[in-house]
C-alpha cells in the first residue's frame, strides 16, 4: 500500500498551493521546502540568530535562552544517514531547553513489526511538541506536514514539521543556514569591535562592489544534478535582484543541472550558464576569477547504480577540485561554501585551503546551528520573549 496515496493530490499542486498550507497568520506552521523562505523571512530569521549567538556569549544570556523552551520536547526522526544537521538541531534545541529524544534507525523502531512511517510520525506528535525529520523517502515530509494539518481540522493534536532532508529534492534548513553564512560575508558595511565598513577599501580594486546578497555572481561545482542543497540555495537566492549563478558540473546526465530548476531560475530573472570547468573562459577571463561566492559539494556517490558508479569513475574530476592555485584567483572577498561531507579521496576542496580567510565552510556548519535555533524560536512564537532576554542582560 502506497502511504503518500491520500496525500497524492495535495503533492501534485503548484509549489505557492502547497505553501499556504504550510503558514498560520503570516507565520511558519512547516518548514518543507526553500521557497518558503521569502527575503523577508529570511532577513527575520539571521536577525533572531544574531540576537542568540549575543546572548549566548554570557551566563545569564545562556540560562534566558535556556528557559525559552524548557517546556517543550522535540522528536529528531532521522532515518537518512546524518552528522552536521542532526547535531546542529540537536544543539539549537538544547540551547532553547527543548528537551531531545531521537529514532535514527528504523530498525529500532515498531516500523520493524509493519508499523507504516505515517503511524510513527502520528505516534510521534502524541508525545512531541515538534519533529524535526530526514528521509530518502521523497515527499515524506511534505506529506508529514498535511497529515499534521489534517489533524489539526479533526482537532486533534499536531505539531510542526522540520524538513531536515528529503531525498534528493529539498534541504530548506541547509539554504537557510547558507544563506545565513553568505549574508554575513556579503555585510561589508558591518561595525564590529571598532573596525570600520570594509567597503571602502574593497571597491578600490571592487568598483561596482555593494552589500548584500544581491547583484552577485554565484557558482556551484560538482553534484549539481542531485545536490538538494544546491537546489534548495539556488532557489533561495533566484529571489534577490541581479542574481547571475554558474553551475560547473562534469559532463554525466546524473550530475548536470536539470531542467526542470533550470527553467524556474530562468523564470525568476536569474542570469543561468554552465560549465565543464571552473577554468571556463567567461567573456575572456577565467570563470574562477568572476565569481563572488563559491559552493563547491562532492560526487554523491550513494546515489550511483553500479553502471552510473562505473561511468563516473572515468570521469576526470580535476577541473572541479579547488587546488590553492584557483582559490589564489578567487576574489579577496569571495566566501567559500561547502554543505559537507567532502569527499576526502576525491578532495574537490584539499585541506590546504581550510586556513584561507575565504575558506567559509566551518564557520557555515557551526552557523547552522544558531539560525536553527532562530528556526525553532520562530516556529514556537518566542521571539518577543527573546528580545526581552536581550534587553534584560543589556540593562544587567
Amino acid at each position: 500500500m502506497d502511504e503518500f496515496a491520500p496525500f497524492t493530490s495535495k503533492l501534485n499542486r503548484p509549489i505557492e498551493s502547497k505553501n499556504v498550507e504550510f503558514q498560520r497568520l503570516g507565520r511558519l506552521k512547516h518548514i518543507i521546502n526553500a521557497a518558503q523562505l521569502t527575503p523577508e523571512l529570511l532577513q527575520t530569521l539571521c536577525r533572531t540568530a544574531d540576537t542568540i549567538r549575543r546572548l549566548a556569549k554570557h551566563r545569564s544570556g545562556n540560562d534566558a535562552l535556556r528557559n525559552l523552551l524548557s517546556d517543550k520536547r522535540a522528536m529528531l526522526y532521522f532515518t537518512q544517514p546524518s552528522t552536521r544537521t542532526f547535531l546542529s538541531f540537536m544543539a539549537a534545541c538544547q540551547i532553547l531547553g527543548l528537551t531531545c529524544n531521537e529514532v535514527r534507525d528504523p530498525k529500532t523502531s515498531s516500523e520493524v513489526k509493519r508499523e507504516s512511517r505515517m503511524d510513527s510520525i502520528r505516534m510521534f506528535s502524541s508525545y512531541f511538541d515538534i519533529i524535526i525529520m530526514r528521509s530518502l523517502a521523497k515527499d515524506f515530509a511534505e506529506c508529514c506536514a498535511y497529515l499534521m494539518n489534517r489533524l489539526e481540522e479533526q482537532e486533534k493534536r499536531s505539531v510542526p514539521v522540520i524538513n531536515a532532508g528529503s531525498g534528493s529534492d529539498e534541504h530548506p534548513t541547509q539554504a537557510l543556514l547558507d544563506y545565513y553564512t553568505i549574508d554575513r560575508s556579503f555585510d561589508f558595511d558591518e561595525r564590529t569591535d571598532g573596525v570600520e565598513s570594509r567597503l571602502p577599501d574593497l571597491k578600490a580594486d571592487y568598483p561596482d562592489l555593494i552589500s548584500g546578497v544581491g547583484h552577485k555572481t554565484y557558482a556551484f561545482c560538482g553534484d549539481i544534478g542531485r545536490g538538494r542543497t544546491v537546489r534548495s540555495l539556488a532557489r533561495v537566492l533566484s529571489q534577490f535582484p541581479g542574481t547571475s549563478m554558474f553551475f560547473v558540473s562534469p559532463d554525466h546526465e546524473a550530475l548536470k543541472l536539470d531542467n526542470d530548476l533550470r527553467q524556474e531560475l530562468i523564470r525568476q530573472g536569474v542570469s543561468v550558464q554552465e560549465f565543464d570547468t571552473l577554468e571556463a573562459d567567461v567573456n575572456g577571463r577565467p570563470l574562477i576569477e568572476q565569481i563572488d561566492c563559491l559552493y563547491m559539494t562532492r560526487i554523491q556517490r550513494e546515489h550511483n547504480s553500479e553502471s552510473t558508479e562505473s561511468e563516473l569513475q572515468q570521469l576526470d574530476l580535476e577541473p572541479f577540485r579547488l587546488t590553492v592555485d584557483r582559490v589564489n584567483r578567487v576574489k579577496s572577498y569571495a566566501p567559500i561554501l561547502h554543505p559537507f561531507p567532502r569527499d576526502s579521496v576525491v578532495g574537490e576542496i584539499p585541506v590546504e585551503v581550510d586556513s584561507d580567510p575565504r575558506a567559509m565552510y566551518f564557520r557555515q556548519a557551526r552557523n547552522g546551528m544558531w539560525v536553527r535555533a532562530a528556526l525553532l524560536v520562530h516556529l514556537f512564537d518566542v521571539a518577543d520573549r527573546l528580545h526581552e532576554a536581550e534587553v534584560g542582560l543589556l540593562r544587567s
